[in-house]
């Protein structure tokens, strides 16, 4: 474990049973969806290189413009 980490974890042992628990629950939930986001890229790849191939086709064939960011 860190030396950062175990600052963060006695302070949370100061706290309050259910504060301590709302920690924990945040954590706990930020871990997930850590997992879900690198699940998801890691079984994207394919169709992200498919997406990048069309577009620079079309970018290549004139289909595309600028992108002006006031117009959005």
């Amino acid at each position: 474990m860190t030396e950062l980490l175990d600052k963060a974890i006695a302070k949370v042992k100061t706290l309050s049973t259910e504060a301590q628990d709302a920690i924990a629950t945040m954590i706990l939930e930020e871990l997930e969806d850590e997992t879900k986001w690198d699940s998801s890229f890691a079984n994207s790849q394919d169709i992200l290189a498919k997406l990048a191939t069309e577009a620079l086709a079309e970018y290549h064939a004139g289909e595309t413009e600028e992108l002006n960011p006031d117009t959005l």
